[in-house]
């Protein structure tokens, strides 16, 4: 059986412990990647490599961070009906 949770807490990207880690091709791109990072105060290390290609992932990542989710508001049972009946939701489209 493949265990889910080692208890082990993954640290979030871009922080001393964890720093991103993105792999370009010139040197020219590594000065424009690294003013992201410092702009945003994130932790990174930069490879230049010409033979490897060139690999942004974390940078992406950290970049689009998901938002978080607004509940939508629900209808109460006692409150009256959205469909505009006039009667309580329970009684009109809540059965």
């Amino acid at each position: 059986m493949k265990k889910i949770f080692d208890g082990k807490k993954k640290l979030k990207l871009g922080t001393e412990k964890n720093p991103a880690i993105v792999n370009v091709k010139t040197k020219k791109r590594m000065k424009e990647i690294a003013k992201i990072f410092e702009k945003n105060d994130w932790k990174y290390t930069i490879e230049v490599d010409r033979d490897k290609p060139e690999d942004i992932t974390n940078l992406d990542i950290l970049l689009n961070w998901p938002k978080q989710k607004e509940a939508e508001k629900k209808v109460g049972r006692n409150e009256p009906c959205s469909c505009g009946s006039g009667k309580k939701y329970k009684k009109c489209c809540g059965k």
